[in-house]
């Protein structure tokens, strides 16, 4: 299956398609801030004057603008028959760290490799629609969203070792509650006794405020080489034991750390190859010596912290610590990590947003994400009258004329192999206005010796929106189901030229539009996909697990200075009281009392209308996925009404051995 790079055929059609765009743009703008006005931003400090200031300008330059918009409409509108459902990018120059480079790291032996994906809606609406969400600046927010993404999967692993007298525990806290980088590079000591070492390398931050890693991450202008493990940080708290802070590491420890640990070089990734008592990544269970690394030289310098901050006792320098640990859960019966997290999971590996309406923002969202992704699938949908869509359950027939693409975007650190578009032909009232869909993508993850490719499949979808719809979504969850199979069959191979692949993964993802705790999505709670799919976050048709928190933002709390940053909201949602402030909790058709006026009779943990599901079946024999870690994200605080939502999914080939 070919991959389609350009949204036409050939040049004179792109040519000819930029043209009539052109002459559209600038009445389609002007509508958009005209009708914005009336949709104050937060920071509009007086909305009548600017409608009156305003107003007048816009309403006279879209006149203006009319008859060139309705000429450019004449060619814009047939050639939309003849464009291709999507725009693959592939940033050529990648260097060590590239997909090529990621193929050869897995063989389909050993005990297994870990994958991490995440998804998001992100609401890059036209402004006039944005505001009505809570959110505003469109252009801004999509450049700012991609950079946090990037900064936030690409930053550096940070590991927290806890010394006590009965066990020894890693613990991925978020990155700017830990060490805060100092222009100097001296250390400054932090709540609990935890130092910033010297042993830190913030290569090419310096001058970077500190607020800005609260919000981004670790940042550079380039691409970030997290993978290597001289890159990581590590933070030890000792405990107690009786009375006296425990003895300092062994020589043999410290050796080891003088050496460097496991020869690791620049540019692996060494937290998606699972070794026999390796720790996998930030947030996996365990560690060990091997997969630590040296601390740098100058802790006697200047990494011993501020004076008095560990009230009068001998500072601990960063170490190898012995013993294998596993991270403390917060559910006692739960078989993998959970957690809110300020951010996007360290190596992330897949990415999937949805709401990417805006064409300009997505072109601004893409040159973002390339810093840290090599392919990228934008601009994914049609345009444009689509004929007669027949509604199969009430066959009804309207036409369909689409104003926006589907808002799908796709982002893999990972070579795409197939992709496919299809339109769900069921929408109805605002939203058949988008050409909502489900974007399917084949992607190859290694390579056996035998020459086998190891592949896996990821689906991307966003289902209708209006509450009262429930037939209609379970009527799209269908047609993906049956699109799905489609896909996994047209681009299977097995022939002797192509030998049969072997499947690693089958996740599927996004914004479903329903959750599982109102009594109004019974419907959707008991559809099929979710015996063919697992959930991580569900027990049965509606009943949550008991860590499992919405998805959903109250839109009214979006902007409040409590969740103004990714460590306040991380901070609110940890607590109970904090979810039912600032998380949508499901609203009853049959009610007419509001969100606001019912807060003490609301149960569970708001709406989680955003899924990240897999598949336990149909991969390659022998094989097993199975969730090692998953996470509800606040790092697009204040850009999104959404909480993405990040898994990481182990694959087990049965191996016991390299």
């Amino acid at each position: 299956m070919v991959l389609y790079t350009t949204p036409f055929s050939n040049s004179c059609l792109s040519a000819l398609h930029a043209v009539s765009w052109c002459l559209i743009f600038p009445c389609y703008w002007l509508l958009d801030q005209l009708l914005a006005l009336f949709t104050p931003a937060p920071c509009q400090k007086n909305q009548l004057l600017c409608i009156v200031l305003f107003m007048p300008i816009y309403l006279g330059f879209l006149v203006t603008s009319l008859p060139f918009a309705f000429l450019g409409f004449l060619f814009w509108c047939p050639l939309q028959c003849a464009r291709r459902p999507y725009v693959y990018s592939r940033l050529e120059d990648k260097g060590p760290a590239g997909g090529a480079a990621l193929l050869r790291e897995w063989k389909g032996t050993g005990p297994g490799r870990s994958f991490c994906f995440a998804t998001a809606n992100v609401c890059l609406l036209p402004e006039s629609l944005a505001r009505h969400n809570n959110v505003y600046k469109t252009q801004v927010r999509a450049k700012e969203i991609g950079h946090r993404i990037r900064n936030g999967a690409g930053r550096p692993q940070i590991k927290i070792y806890i010394d006590s007298p009965t066990n020894t525990s890693i613990s991925a806290a978020s990155f700017s509650s830990l060490v805060s980088p100092q222009g100097d590079g001296t250390a400054r000591a932090v709540p609990g006794s935890i130092k910033r070492t010297a042993s830190v390398d913030y290569k090419g931050h310096s001058g970077r405020h500190p607020g800005d890693e609260a919000a981004n991450g670790p940042a550079s202008g380039d691409p970030m080489d997290c993978g290597g493990l001289e890159n990581a940080c590590i933070v030890r708290i000792a405990g107690e034991e009786g009375g006296r802070h425990p003895e300092a590491p062994d020589p043999a420890a410290g050796d080891q750390a003088r050496n460097g640990a496991g020869g690791a070089s620049r540019g692996q990734t060494p937290n998606h190859s699972r070794r026999d008592g390796d720790s996998g990544s930030l947030g996996s269970r365990s560690a060990s010596k091997e997969s630590l690394v040296k601390a740098r030289a100058g802790l006697d310098s200047g990494g011993s912290g501020e004076p008095g901050a560990t009230h009068g006792k001998a500072p601990h320098k960063a170490s190898v610590v012995k013993k294998v640990a596993a991270r403390k859960r917060r559910h006692p019966d739960e078989a993998f990590d959970h957690e809110i997290s300020a951010f996007f999971p360290a190596n992330l590996d897949f990415l999937c947003l949805q709401e990417v309406f805006d064409k300009r923002a997505a072109t601004k969202l893409k040159n973002q994400l390339h810093g840290y992704f090599e392919y990228i699938v934008y601009d994914v949908g049609v345009y444009g009258c689509q004929g007669c869509c027949c509604c199969r359950r009430c066959c009804e027939a309207h036409c369909c004329f689409k104003c926006f693409n589907s808002g799908l975007f796709f982002a893999s650190r990972y070579p795409i192999m197939d992709a496919a578009y299809h339109c769900y032909t069921n929408g109805k009232g605002v939203d058949s206005l988008a050409s909502k869909g489900a974007l399917f993508l084949k992607v190859q993850v290694g390579s056996t010796p035998q020459d086998q490719r190891i592949v896996g499949y990821i689906t991307c979808t966003h289902l209708h929106a209006p509450e009262e719809d429930s037939a209609i979504r379970c009527e799209q969850l269908d047609m993906l189901l049956e699109w799905l199979a489609d896909f996994r069959k047209s681009t299977s191979s097995s022939s002797t030229a192509n030998p049969e692949e072997l499947v690693a993964f089958d996740v599927v993802c996004g914004d479903l539009n329903f959750d599982n705790c109102s009594s109004d999505d019974k419907l959707e709670q008991q559809h099929s996909l979710f015996t063919r799919y697992k959930d991580p976050c569900r027990l049965g048709p509606g009943e949550e697990k008991p860590w499992a928190i919405g998805t959903m933002l109250d839109q009214d709390g979006i902007n409040d200075e409590d969740v103004s940053s990714p460590e306040n909201l991380q901070k609110v949602l940890e607590s109970e009281e904090g979810r039912r402030e600032y998380l949508a909790f499901p609203i009853s058709k049959t009610s007419g009392a509001g969100q606001k006026g019912r807060k003490d009779v609301l149960k569970g943990n708001g709406r989680r209308i955003d899924y990240m599901l897999y598949a336990e079946e149909g991969l390659c024999p022998d094989w097993k996925a199975e969730v090692e870690e998953f996470s509800f994200i606040t790092q697009l605080s204040g850009l999104t009404d959404h909480l993405p939502v990040a898994m990481r999914l182990m694959v087990s080939t049965g191996d016991e051995e390299a």
